[in-house]
């Protein structure tokens, strides 16, 4: 790659593995589904204006159904379980149990009649990957509620198979309109619960910067960084950071935290992450990859 997709790069690794530090700071002063409606609020405030001034809205409403789908399962459903789970368990282990998304994946489109997901490469990839996930949560379940971990692992499986639906779905509509609506449609559905659960008081200076921090970094500004990784390097380079952004979460949660480095994590770690490899490279010279699930997992993984 270039020097501007390195900086990219690294830009991304980072900005997409420090949300569960920030998250967790976050939760100290509002709710799980305040934090939803804040950071969700923010992003479309930034993205939906470019989208709407690029003519790419009324399109991409026309396919609402799916749309919708990919809303709810890729942000509406998994920001909440993420919020709430990290409640009880540490950041490191949250970002750590995130890097099964493409293990998932593999499941998934395997169930759904691509048998080339499950050629031999990739199944060792996908048993390696899921005996990490069981030495994560067999090692800490005894310190670490089993609940929660499990929390985290159906959102893997949303932002699994959110990609699925708008790779089959979603394919003629820009991803920043898919982005930028999703946004704008989960912040409008958790303002009812954000009311309820809205803080009483006004929160610290740090709950505040961590908020204003996912929204504007961590969800607006990332985006639009992705977009132009994509461009400057590829879409299959660019989702390499989904096997950095958990080294990034474990590392900031020991390091500002002050969160145990397991047995789980030392044991699941490595695991996780050469499954994940191993299950999302491609098995033959001949085979064809389907760019666009590359692209948009990209854009899930290790989110928030």
């Amino acid at each position: 790659m270039t020097r501007r997709g390195w900086l990219l790069f690294a830009l991304m690794s980072v900005i997409w593995g420090i949300p569960y530090l920030f998250i967790k700071i976050a939760l100290e002063g509002v709710s799980a589904p305040f934090l939803v409606l804040s950071r969700t609020a923010i992003g479309a405030a930034i993205l939906l204006p470019i989208a709407w001034r690029r003519g790419m809205i009324r399109p991409a409403l026309r396919a609402w159904q799916p749309l919708l789908a990919f809303a709810v399962l890729e942000i509406g459903g998994p920001w909440l379980l993420l919020n709430d789970a990290e409640q009880h368990i540490s950041s490191s282990l949250a970002g750590l149990l995130i890097a099964a998304v493409p293990l998932v994946s593999t499941l998934v489109t395997w169930r759904l009649g691509d048998h080339s997901a499950l050629d031999p490469r990739r199944l060792l990839g996908l048993l390696v990957g899921m005996a990490g996930v069981a030495a994560v949560v067999g090692l800490d379940v005894g310190s670490t509620s089993a609940l929660r971990m499990g929390e985290v692992l159906l959102v893997a499986v949303g932002y699994a198979v959110a990609p699925i639906i708008a790779d089959r779905k979603l394919k003629q509509v820009p991803t920043l309109a898919v982005i930028s609506l999703s946004l704008t449609g989960v912040a409008l559905a958790y303002i009812p619960a954000a009311i309820i659960t809205r803080p009483h008081a006004m929160p610290h200076a740090n709950v505040l910067g961590a908020v204003l921090t996912l929204g504007l970094i961590c969800t607006a500004a990332a985006f639009l960084l992705f977009f132009r990784l994509i461009a400057e390097a590829g879409p299959v380079r660019a989702t390499v950071i989904t096997f950095i952004n958990p080294a990034v979460a474990v590392l900031l949660g020991m390091l500002v935290l002050g969160e145990h480095f397991t047995a789980g994590v030392g044991v699941g770690f490595p695991l996780v992450l050469i499954g994940s490899w191993l299950s999302t490279r491609k098995s033959a010279p001949r085979e064809k990859l389907r760019e666009r699930i590359p692209v948009i997992e990209g854009e899930v993984a290790a989110r928030q």
